[in-house]
């Protein structure tokens, strides 16, 4: 896949790059390794005041970043400004929270003297270069998700963002070099994919994170498992949203359509699968397929556009074959389901329902603004539609019942579970998934401390 910026809107190829070469690569690694022996040793009152500035830094330069991730990859502008506001958020949290969160920690004296010491402490060191292997469809937020606690805990970065986004990917190099980093804290690397894995093996890199495809995990993992390195994956998602009698239906089905279509329908984290209990499954489905209807579908860089283009032609096609093969498998289109004419990689937002467990719909991931629609007769039946799949992000339940709260809580195999509202991330709580969405979490204390070394120092009586 070349380097390259083209515009979902209307299929135009922007600009192109060259692929760094070896010696590129063997500087940023050397100057990453050189970098991490005295950034390691800085202060957490330095570290914020970097990653401080930085925000400011991006706050500054939010109307630009935001048209180049639109004209990247496609989500309505406004949207991309929301993405940038989020960013400078996490940095101002971990910027303020990290010292705490990496507090040396003091066992009981009663375990301390029970081991025959005198005293004991747990600290949290910093491992070194982090490499991270990064998607489109956030291309600010997925870097700074990493970037932001991984800095403050003392790493350095090293980024391999996706080919179609690379002027999101060298702003976020110089975003950081802007705040006042050393030029090796935080370095772009512009290669394609085949560069990955032997920049995963060089042994100056010590771990990775990766977000993006099921197979893109299992080959980072696969060669990070090999070189006995640490890594942090989050990957794709099926997010079931369950609506039980009790719940707002109105407000269930209007938060329903933002959980669809926001991004254009391209999140792991989206809500994916309806799961209507019988009971209002009508109600529902009228007011969630009228939302879907009446939303605006066009150029992403005028203000009032709800949903934009796909990020590339291939997406497009991905999408449109797991609809059309629900179709000759018996499915129903309750709106949307046809390619548009004209230029761009537009899909119209889709409600698909008489799914069945033979569709690839039912177990393959929609990346696009495409949900599938399902009756349960119980709690039981909407737990098993919600738990029949490979992945286990988050999960969205709507109800008032108490007793299907815990129930859900207790048996929905996900790593989130959003009651009454739509799955977001947040810098204070752990993001991840089980099952074949991954492993080990993001944000929060959790995901700061998955890239330290953490070590006991023990002193004898």
């Amino acid at each position: 896949m070349p380097i390259a910026t083209v515009n979902p809107a209307n299929g135009e190829t922007l600009k192109t790059y060259e692929a760094m070469g070896e010696e590129e690569i063997e500087r940023r690694l050397q100057l990453a390794e050189a970098t991490f022996r005295t950034y390691r040793t800085t202060s957490f009152e330095e570290r914020a005041r970097l990653l401080n500035r930085a925000a400011e830094v991006l706050d500054e330069a939010q109307q630009d970043i935001a048209r180049v991730m639109t004209t990247e990859m496609g989500k309505p502008v406004k949207q991309a400004r929301a993405e940038a506001a989020k960013c400078a958020k996490a940095m101002r949290w971990y910027a303020g929270h990290a010292e705490a969160l990496l507090a040396d920690e003091e066992p009981s004296q009663a375990d301390v003297e029970d081991s025959g010491g005198a005293r004991a402490r747990v600290l949290y060191r910093p491992l070194g270069p982090v490499l991270a292997v990064m998607p489109w469809n956030f291309p600010l937020w997925q870097v700074i998700r990493f970037a932001a606690p991984a800095l403050m805990a003392g790493n350095v970065g090293l980024l391999k963002h996706a080919s179609n986004v690379p002027q999101t990917a060298l702003f976020l190099e110089d975003l950081f070099h802007q705040a006042g980093y050393t030029q090796g804290c935080f370095q772009t690397l512009l290669v394609g994919s085949g560069a990955i894995d032997d920049i995963l093996r060089d042994e100056r890199v010590k771990a990775a994170t990766l977000t993006g495809s099921e197979p893109a995990g299992r080959a980072v993992a696969s060669t990070a498992g090999d070189m006995v390195k640490k890594t942090v994956l989050e990957l794709g998602g099926s997010d079931p949203y369950v609506v039980m009698p009790s719940a707002d239906i109105d407000r269930a089905a209007e938060v329903a359509v933002t959980a669809r279509v926001q991004n254009n329908g391209q999140s792991c984290i989206a809500a994916k699968r309806f799961i209507v209990h019988t009971d209002v499954y009508h109600r529902f489905a009228e007011r969630f397929v009228a939302g879907m209807k009446a939303l605006k579908v066009g150029d992403p860089l005028e203000e009032d556009t709800e949903v934009g283009p796909l990020s590339s032609e291939q997406g497009r096609n991905d999408l449109e074959e797991l609809v059309d093969d629900a179709k000759r498998s018996g499915a129903s289109v309750l709106c949307g389901g046809e390619r548009p004419d004209g230029p761009g990689w537009y899909y119209p937002p889709t409600v698909v329902a008489d799914v069945t467990r033979e569709m690839r719909i039912h177990r393959e991931e929609t990346f696009g603004p495409v949900a599938t629609l399902y009756r349960a007769a119980d709690l039981d039946e909407a737990v098993l539609i919600a738990n029949d799949s490979p992945f286990g992000l988050s999960s969205n339940v709507w109800t008032r019942d108490e007793a299907e709260i815990d129930r859900f809580v207790r048996d929905l195999e996900a790593g989130g579970v959003f009651v009454n509202g739509m799955t977001a991330s947040h810098p204070a709580f752990p993001f991840g998934g089980v099952k074949r969405s991954g492993y080990g979490r993001e944000l929060s204390g959790h995901g700061i401390r998955e890239f330290c070394n953490i070590t006991t120092v023990w002193h004898g009586a």
